[in-house]
């Protein structure tokens, strides 16, 4: 099967071809037929869609201007907050929380006039790499049900992949949008640390957590993106940068330098995963470009590194989960120090306890410089050595998990397994640069396979261009599950 391209629908929009009406109800009847199989949706908001489909219709019959979406309908990540719509980060704790106001990405694409459909799945609090976590149960990938569709934005691969949904958004911790795309097979984009507000993000790891797009193409990417990038004054990590007209410049592709560091193709990665991302980058250099060899040498030091400060940082930031001032609180306790014991006892799944403990043991006095301090001196070499690589390569490509999608259940109480599969992931984020997913081919057993390609910061252009590029000289983007 193939899929219809983000370009494609948006001219088909702005020609009158289609209405943003008609395409909802294609979107919703698509979520109503396989939503009960794949579980991407979480919540679906069917009046306020439709609404926001009408409103647009109508301006376009009256001759109104309509903005860039143009009534494209899209569906977020369960930790991205919307008004009166319930916002659960896939967690006990906050089963029944229904924010008060919009994230900054979600003002972003409403004025341009997207849709919002609804609320998809992910591992509890974005810790996971499975989407098995969640309260709501497991994620299925459309490729097939039996595997997993990846972490913890799980639940925007599968609705992109399964044709729910053209777009999605995701948020990205240590490759939380790339590899559920790559399991997925379709793209998937952390953009620079800042380069989008994180505004209305349930914080998970401050540091290092960034909101980006996945869709079917780059061109879906890339529209995305331009709506939801830009600086906002409600969090001081967001960047002042202009915002470059992605979309408008994805044909422009120049000749790049591809930095390859065979630190990717050590042991543990699939022998199939190794053959197509070769193969991508044999198909990059007929093209034009150069193939370079880099080196990351600290990059082995990556998931030990991540794992402290990640943790580190959600023991603090889910401290304010108390059961006291909203989230689960448990019914039965003895006094206040007990309340907060039991609530999130309760309220906390296993791998998000695992991960506080974790993080609190790593803060704690007489182990903070051993562990905390000594991560983010290893984290500082790892933007060392991208440093050194971009002096002389303008992206580094490799592979973007070490294997395609696993069996559901296969590493689930197995946490080392767990958190090396995103060992190829966690450095991007490490080192606060972008990052892309593209499907670059399937395993014999018919799983996506994606090539990651990582830019210095603030070149998401070079990374969108290169992989409109490869998308224009191959089709393993517009194969979509049966």
């Amino acid at each position: 099967m193939t899929r219809v391209s983000t370009q494609q629908l948006l001219q088909q929009l702005q020609s009158g071809a289609l209405t943003a009406r008609s395409l909802t109800e294609q979107c919703l009847a698509t979520i109503e037929q396989r939503n009960s199989t794949l579980n991407a949706f979480v919540l679906v908001d069917a009046e306020r869609a439709l609404k926001k489909a009408d409103s647009i219709d109508a301006r376009r019959r009256a001759g109104q201007s309509v903005g860039p979406m143009a009534g494209l309908p899209f569906a977020v990540k369960d930790n991205i907050c919307v008004t009166g719509m319930r916002t659960t980060c896939g967690s006990r704790i906050l089963n029944n929380f229904v924010p008060p106001y919009d994230a900054h990405v979600i003002e972003r694409l409403e004025a341009c006039d997207g849709i919002l459909i609804g609320k998809l799945n992910q591992d509890e609090f974005a810790m996971g790499s499975s989407t098995e976590t969640s309260i709501f149960g497991a994620g299925r990938n459309p490729w097939d049900t039996n595997r997993s569709a990846g972490g913890s934005s799980g639940g925007a691969a599968i609705a992109v992949a399964s044709g729910m949904v053209p777009l999605a958004l995701g948020s990205d911790t240590g490759g939380s949008i790339r590899q559920p795309a790559s399991f997925c097979g379709v793209v998937g984009m952390k953009p620079t640390y800042g380069r989008v507000s994180r505004y209305g993000l349930v914080a998970y790891a401050s540091s290092l957590d960034q909101i980006g797009p996945l869709a079917t193409d780059a061109f879906g990417a890339a529209l995305m993106l331009q709506c939801i990038a830009g600086h906002d004054g409600r969090d001081s990590t967001s960047l002042k940068q202009s915002v470059p007209e992605w979309t408008s410049e994805l044909q422009a592709a120049a000749p790049v330098r591809i930095g390859v560091a065979e630190e990717y193709f050590a042991e543990g990665l699939d022998p199939e995963v190794a053959k197509h991302v070769r193969a991508a980058l044999k198909t990059l250099e007929e093209a034009g470009a150069t193939i370079v060899p880099v080196s990351l040498p600290h990059s082995k030091y990556a998931v030990a590194a991540y794992y402290l400060i990640a943790c580190s940082e959600a023991s603090s930031n889910l401290a304010r989960f108390d059961g006291i001032h909203y989230g689960h609180r448990a019914e039965k306790f003895n006094d206040l120090v007990d309340l907060y014991c039991q609530s999130r006892g309760e309220g906390f799944g296993s791998e998000v306890k695992r991960r506080i403990m974790l993080g609190t043991y790593a803060l704690s006095a007489g182990y903070y410089d051993a562990y905390y301090l000594k991560a983010l001196r290893v984290r500082r070499k790892i933007r060392e050595d991208f440093d050194r690589a971009f002096e002389t390569v303008d992206l580094i490509a490799g592979p973007v998990a070490p294997t395609p999608a696993f069996a559901l259940g296969e590493k689930l109480d197995d946490p080392l397994a767990m958190y090396l599969s995103d060992i190829y992931t966690i450095s991007t984020n490490l080192a606060g640069l972008p990052g892309i997913s593209i499907p670059c081919g399937f395993s014999s057993s018919g799983l996506p396979i994606g090539l990651q390609l990582q830019a210095p910061t603030l070149c998401e252009t070079r990374l969108l261009q290169t992989a409109a590029q490869y998308q224009q000289l191959t089709q393993w983007h517009e194969r979509a599950p049966k």
